[in-house]
């Protein structure tokens, strides 16, 4: 069992299953509200619900779009990915990182340069030949976005890679996401995370709302036990950062502060 499968399992073992979430948090059967730091490994960065991605997968799911065919959603996040990073780009999706990075490779002959939103701001995103990234979707796939400038591709090349052709669906609310996000960008800022630094900077280092764990790793996995009984959920992975609960009031790391991990 992996380190995501374990700490699923406690929390279901412990507060019963989710049964509702919304914003930062978890609803769960057994009447507890968790704080969500862990985020989907971030996908859920924006919250989970509040955004007009899930809408609108719901109404192309009612308009019956839901087939193999090509619709023009394809386009669509093709427009949305390149108003995103302000250059025109040629898009791909895949299931794997690795694969990602490993189109960028084939299709421009350079590595690819990850983006993490509120990080890297010091880039110049609308000149890197091909860029890769996590939607802001909250859903239990992983998709990964290859972003080329249209100069940089080859398009010979485009056979030799292993991208997906995802359900319109899915397609529309990858897409809705890049607005969702670049909304977001505009408002949430530095003031909106460091409100949460005297209690959350004593077991990890912060840059945005990023949070990087100062727990020795050995200690790690004791640590994410330790923040569940809290009420608390973190990025299982130590090499992962959680992040900083955006809306929450400090009294949901009460309990954390009444009974801190022993460093």
């Amino acid at each position: 069992m992996n380190k995501l499968d374990l700490l699923l399992e406690n929390l279901h073992s412990t507060y019963g299953s989710v049964k509702r979430s919304r914003g930062p948090f978890l609803y769960t059967t057994k009447g507890v509200r968790l704080t969500d730091l862990f985020q989907e490994d971030g996908r859920a960065i924006l919250g989970w619900g509040g955004t007009s991605a899930f809408t609108m997968l719901k109404n192309v799911l009612n308009r019956g779009t839901s087939g193999s065919y090509f619709t023009s959603e394809t386009y669509r996040l093709e427009k949305a990915v390149s108003d995103f990073f302000t250059s025109r780009r040629k898009v791909f999706v895949f299931y794997e990182k690795s694969q990602a990075l490993n189109g960028a490779k084939i299709l421009t002959g350079k590595d690819a340069v990850l983006y993490r939103p509120w990080l890297e701001n010091n880039v110049n995103w609308e000149s890197v030949s091909a860029i890769v990234m996590e939607p802001a979707l909250p859903w239990t796939e992983e998709f990964f976005i290859l972003a080329v400038l249209e100069n940089d591709l080859t398009d010979k090349k485009e056979n030799e890679i292993s991208a997906k052709k995802i359900a319109p669906p899915v397609l529309t609310a990858i897409t809705r996401s890049f607005y969702d996000l670049s909304a977001a960008l505009q408002n949430r800022q530095e003031k909106d995370w460091f409100i949460y630094d005297k209690i959350l900077c004593k077991y990890f280092t912060r840059k945005g709302p990023y949070l990087f764990p100062k727990i020795p790793e050995e200690k790690y996995d004791g640590f994410v036990n330790h923040c569940l009984k809290c009420e608390i959920v973190i990025n299982p992975y130590f090499e992962k950062p959680s992040i900083v609960p955006f809306g929450a009031d400090f009294g949901v790391f009460r309990k954390l502060e009444k009974n801190p991990f022993v460093i």
